[in-house]
């Protein structure tokens, strides 16, 4: 039978797709800007891509403690506001003649931080609002529109941009978030928030007490650290396949957008198995392969060449990779909520949010460099290699969690 997850999830689930649409939509919209519109050199573009999430990431180990003291849906309906004034400042600023670098410079580090911080509170309540047995179908399915998104969203937007320009995808991304805000507003029910007590203030350790959390328990600082440097070293190629693909291959635009659209599907047919293949073969084994999997296929793109063969390369090893993700990524989303102590579970996502932002944006001027004295397929293939290793990080057995005490089953059946 398919699990009924609630019409609470259901408008949850609503606001997280509406947002992730409009996020993908927009995505390259602030290079573009700043190339087409401001006019700004290759290196003010790199600061843009790179500086605003880390500044961003910093702010935020501050707002895992903040966002633990509060009610989390007043919370995310708060960042999302934030999150579509500071997006609708831009067309307003480029209708006004007044757009600035700064201004966009600006934009991203607000808009990330409210991510951040919006991921945080989202996922605390994700725990409180589902049943811990169903927290895997759950994390499945928002797992299934993330990448149809991703699918997706870019190809439409780059037809937006086409058609109106890339400020017209930054409205439309800044409309999301206030219909993402709606959607949280329609959830019924308590919010599970942490007592506050107002003679409890924040102090300065507590701003480091999200490592401790991860680092205390050996499942969790086992996850922390093959996530983020999976996602680090698999970021840090990206900007390089554009080189690489559009630079040096001359690759046609819609060739580049087919490569990285269409294994994305992978990632929905993979989230739509992850349940299933946890209930037929355990967490464990189903953790351990697509886990191990995911840091093989990357190598492939070491062999990626010029025209259509190197386009399929592409395709079937993005594909494959992505497909893994899928599978893994509901699966250690949801040990990381149940593993992450009550009352501490915000302040346990905003950490872990932050430090791999941090680490993206470190291995991506590093990736850069290092493809600038050697070349990009080089800098790709040691990421691949590097990547060989991270499994070894992966938890063991013994160390992964029981089902929360009020399941009856590890997992799910469903159809």
């Amino acid at each position: 039978m398919r699990v009924r997850l609630g019409r609470g999830f259901g408008w949850l689930w609503s606001a997280y797709a509406v947002s992730t649409y409009g996020t993908w939509l927009a995505f390259g919209a602030f290079p573009l800007i700043a190339v087409q519109v401001l006019q700004a050199p290759a290196v003010a573009v790199s600061l843009l891509e790179a500086a605003g999430p880390a500044v961003a990431a910093m702010v935020a180990f501050s707002l895992g403690p903040w966002v633990e003291r509060r009610a989390k849906r007043p919370v995310m309906i708060a960042m999302d506001l934030i999150r579509f004034a500071a997006m609708a400042s831009v067309p307003v600023a480029y209708v006004l003649g007044r757009l600035s670098y700064g201004q966009l410079l600006v934009v991203s580090v607000v808009s990330g931080t409210a991510s951040i911080t919006f991921t945080a509170a989202s996922g605390t309540y994700l725990k409180h609002l589902v049943r811990g047995e169903h927290l895997l179908v759950a994390n499945g399915r928002l797992e299934g529109t993330s990448w149809v998104a991703t699918a997706a969203g870019p190809p439409l937007g780059g037809a937006l941009v086409g058609l109106l320009g890339p400020v017209i995808t930054i409205t439309t991304d800044a409309l999301s978030y206030l219909l993402s805000a709606l959607g949280v507003l329609r959830i019924r029910g308590g919010d599970g928030a942490a007592p506050r007590d107002p003679a409890t203030r924040l102090r300065g350790a507590d701003l480091l007490g999200g490592w401790r959390i991860i680092f205390r328990d050996g499942a969790l600082r086992c996850l922390f650290l093959n996530s983020i440097l999976v996602s680090g070293l698999i970021m840090a190629t990206v900007p390089l396949l554009s080189v690489l693909l559009l630079g040096q291959y001359h690759f046609p635009a819609w060739q580049y957008g087919l490569a990285f659209g269409l294994p994305a599907l992978g990632g929905l047919a993979g989230a739509r198995l992850s349940a299933r293949l946890v209930t037929r073969y355990g967490r464990h084994r189903v953790m351990a392969v697509s886990g191990w999997l995911r840091s093989l296929f990357p190598l492939g793109l070491a062999c990626v060449r010029p025209g259509v063969p190197g386009l399929l390369t592409v395709i079937v090893v993005e594909g494959l990779l992505i497909t893994c993700m899928g599978i893994f990524n509901p699966i250690y989303a949801t040990e990381r909520l149940q593993r992450a102590p009550a009352g501490r579970t915000a302040h346990v996502l905003s950490t872990w949010s932050a430090s791999s932002k941090l680490l993206q944006a470190a291995l991506m001027v590093l990736w850069g460099f290092l493809a600038t004295l050697t070349s990009p397929l080089t800098a790709i293939t040691l990421s691949g290699v590097l990547l060989l290793a991270t499994p070894l990080l992966l938890p063991k057995r013994i160390h992964l969690s029981a089902p929360e005490p009020t399941a009856p089953a590890e997992d799910v059946q469903i159809a």
